[in-house]
């Protein structure tokens, strides 16, 4: 069972809903399953279910996945 969500910044919020829009590729370092990562993604989508935001981006190799925002550690706007 998931810990209770826990709400992130609405500005770190607003910054990933204007890259969704925008089409903002990100560097992201997340926490899953125990394990730091940090990966160059396109973020798809923001949402809220089931009590928690979400997060729905793509890699680089075109697969997808969904995290919780509050797993987020940390991420950049990588601007071309």
């Amino acid at each position: 069972m998931e810990p209770d969500y826990l709400p992130i910044a609405c500005m770190q919020h607003e910054r990933l809903e204007f890259s969704v829009l925008r089409r903002i590729p990100l560097m992201l370092k997340y926490r899953q399953e125990g394990r730091d990562r940090v990966e160059t993604i396109m973020p798809l989508d923001v949402t809220t279910r089931d009590g928690a935001e979400w997060l729905k981006f793509s890699r680089e190799d075109n697969s997808e996945e969904e995290i919780r925002l509050d797993w987020i550690e940390s991420f950049e706007e990588i601007l071309v």
